[in-house]
Parts: structure tokens; C-alpha cells; sequence
């Protein structure tokens, strides 16, 4: 007895339209419930200041009350350039200290690699809880305190980042690598001129995400610098008292607090795609 396999075009694994379209749903319903708390940020902020415990959907009249209360009342655009400053120069940081460790741990052999590679990552696990007073008593000493200095100095290693680069780089072709060495090209010169092109998408990928968890930093900055005027996560408890909360300007703040991190993304929308793509290709 013979059995006829029937000719189809279809690949192996490909779903079907029903399939297809249920996959769309569900990840449509699943990006509402992500997306509605930024939209509710951005409603609260927009309605009349006696308007904002409204619990309708549409915020009418629209008014700009919040946002003219909140830049009277804290130095907004200061304070976006402080924490600008501290995101950027500790996520340029980590990203620099992270690629020259992940390629010597990639690319060289030396006694121990293995161990100094292992506790190297190990700091990874260790709570900052656990070395959040010996960084300030350092910081003391150092006459750092009450300085955007303070607060990115003991940030600059990233553990997370050598773990990343280093996977990224085992996978790099050793072909590009033989090449510039036969040209007589330094390793100094290979990691800038062959190495760093290729990773472009990885690095922009891994620095959205060391410049936004800086962004988004909290009790550290609160430890170092004390001040409400400093950066933006600390001028948010401006609005927060015992005598009640401003939430249209805490919301108006939150929501400029926002954009320059949405803009990063936009710009690096692209970069940060690719980085996924080529992770899943062998």
C-alpha cells in the first residue's frame, strides 16, 4: 500500500489565516493593557486642575493648567538636563568598559580567564543594598557628594553589559578577525575599525537600556545629591506632601519626564530591531 503526500507550497510550521488573526488579537489586546497607563498619565495631565480625579476616558476640556503649575513651581528643563547628563555619560560608560572586558574575555587567552571572568559576572548577583554604603563612605572621602559626578562614578561597570557582548562576540566570524591581523592592523585598531561596526546594533540595543534604567534611577541619586532640585526623579516628590498630593503636576512632570526617553527610542527604533534579529540567527 502507498501513500500519496499531497503537493503544497506551504512551508512547514506556517499558520493559518484564523491563527494569524487570533495571534494579532491577543497581542492587541495585550498591548492596551501596556499602553493605557501611559495614556492615563498623559489624560490626567491634560485635564483642568479641579478635574483631575475625572474618571472619564477622554479628557475635555483639555487644559495646560498642569504643566504651567509644574514648570512654575520645579526647574523642570534644569532638572532634564541633569539627568540627561547622568544617563547618557553612565550608559557611554558602562558601554565602553563592557565592550574592551567582553573583547579580552572573547578574543584572548590568559591564565584565569575562566575565574576572573566568572567573579567578574558574579558581581552581577550581589544586591546593591550590599554595596550601597561602602560607594557613599567612598563618595564621602572623595569630597563627591552633592555632585552628578557621585552619582555616575559607581555606575560605570556594568556587569550585564560584558555578560551581553562577550555571548554576541564568541559568535563573531574569526575570518574578520585573521584578516586584520594579516593586515597588521593592532588589536586596538580591529576592535574600532572591524569589531565596533559590526556590533552597532547590539551596542545602540544595550545602551537604551543601561541609559533608560540610569533615566529611571531613584534611591541612588535621593542617597548622593539630597536635593529636590537635582534631577527629575527627585523633583517629583516636590508634589507629594503631608498635606495633600499635586497629582496634575506630578502627572505634567511624569509626562515630559517621558518623551526624551520615547524620542531615544525613536531614533534608535531601528538599531534595536536588528539587534534582536541577529540574536536569533546562528
Amino acid at each position: 500500500m502507498t501513500i500519496e503526500h499531497a503537493d503544497t507550497d506551504e512551508p512547514v510550521g506556517a499558520r493559518s489565516p484564523v491563527q494569524r488573526i487570533i495571534g494579532h488579537l491577543v497581542l492587541g489586546v495585550l498591548s492596551l493593557f501596556c499602553v493605557f497607563p501611559i495614556y492615563w498619565l498623559y489624560a490626567t495631565s491634560l485635564r483642568a486642575p479641579g478635574d483631575v480625579y475625572e474618571m472619564s476616558v477622554l479628557p475635555w476640556p483639555l487644559s495646560t493648567g498642569n504643566y504651567v503649575d509644574a514648570l512654575g513651581k520645579i526647574d523642570l528643563v534644569g532638572m532634564l538636563l541633569n539627568t540627561g547628563i547622568v544617563a547618557v555619560l553612565s550608559a557611554l560608560g558602562q558601554l565602553l568598559i563592557a565592550l574592551l572586558a567582553a573583547y579580552a574575555f572573547a578574543s584572548w587567552t590568559f591564565p584565569f580567564q575562566r575565574v576572573l571572568y566568572l567573579m567578574f559576572v558574579g558581581t552581577w548577583l550581589v544586591p546593591f543594598q550590599a554595596t550601597m554604603l561602602p560607594n557613599y563612605v567612598l563618595l564621602a572621602r572623595l569630597g563627591l557628594l552633592e555632585t552628578l559626578a557621585g552619582v555616575i562614578i559607581p555606575t560605570l561597570c556594568s556587569a550585564l553589559g560584558v555578560l551581553l557582548l562577550r555571548e554576541h562576540l564568541k559568535n563573531f566570524p574569526t575570518e574578520l578577525l585573521d584578516a586584520a591581523r594579516m593586515d597588521g592592523r593592532s588589536s586596538w585598531s580591529t576592535l574600532w575599525t572591524v569589531v565596533v561596526p559590526a556590533l552597532r546594533p547590539v551596542l545602540a540595543a544595550l545602551g537604551i537600556l543601561l541609559a533608560i534604567t540610569a533615566w529611571n534611577e531613584y534611591f541612588w541619586p535621593a542617597m548622593v545629591l539630597q536635593r529636590s532640585n537635582s534631577v527629575v526623579q527627585l523633583g517629583l516628590r516636590s508634589f507629594l506632601g503631608t498635606e495633600g498630593n499635586e497629582w496634575g503636576p506630578l502627572m505634567a512632570t511624569a509626562g515630559l519626564t517621558c518623551l526624551p526617553v520615547f524620542v531615544l527610542y525613536l531614533v534608535l527604533q531601528r538599531h534595536i530591531v536588528n539587534a534582536f534579529v541577529r540574536s536569533g540567527l546562528k
